[in-house]
C-alpha cells in the first residue's frame, strides 16, 4: 500500500539524516572523497523531501535541483545561500566521483559536511513548519 506524500517526505528526510551521519563518519575515518559524496546525498534527499510535497520528482539530479531552486529558493522559502550550498556540493561530488587523480582534502570535506548540516537544518525546520515532522 502506498503512503502519503507526507510519509514519503518523512522517509526522505530520514534518509537525508542517515547520509549526513554517514558523511560525518567518513570524515572522522579520513575518507574524504566519501564524505563529499555522502554530504551531497544528504542534501539531495533533503531537497527531494521538500519537492515531493509539490508532487514533484525527477529521475535526474538536475531536475531535482532546478525544481527546488525555482519553487523554493527563488520564492524565499529558503535563503539564497542554499543554492550555493547545492552547487558546491554537486561540484565536489562530481570531482570526487569522476575525476581521475582527485584528492579530497580534510578541509574540503569538513566544509562540505558543515554545509550539508546547515542545509539539513533549513529543510528540517521547513518540514516542521509545514507539519510534516
Amino acid at each position: 500500500m502506498a503512503g502519503s506524500l507526507k510519509d514519503l517526505s518523512q522517509y526522505r528526510i530520514k534518509r537525508s539524516k542517515e547520509e549526513l551521519d554517514n558523511a560525518r563518519a567518513m570524515l572522522e575515518d579520513g575518507r574524504y572523497k566519501l564524505a563529499l559524496n555522502r554530504s551531497y546525498y544528504a542534501i539531495f534527499h533533503a531537497m527531494r523531501a521538500v519537492n515531493v510535497l509539490d508532487e514533484f520528482d525527477s529521475s535526474k539530479h538536475s531536475g531535482v535541483i532546478a525544481h527546488f531552486n525555482q519553487y523554493h529558493v527563488k520564492i524565499g522559502d529558503f535563503p539564497k545561500e542554499t543554492s550555493k550550498i547545492i552547487r558546491n556540493a554537486s561540484e565536489m561530488r562530481e570531482h570526487a566521483d569522476y575525476e581521475d587523480f582527485f584528492i579530497a582534502s580534510k578541509q574540503e570535506a569538513e566544509e562540505q559536511v558543515a554545509s550539508a548540516d546547515i542545509f539539513f537544518g533549513y529543510i528540517y525546520e521547513y518540514l516542521k513548519e509545514k507539519e510534516v515532522l
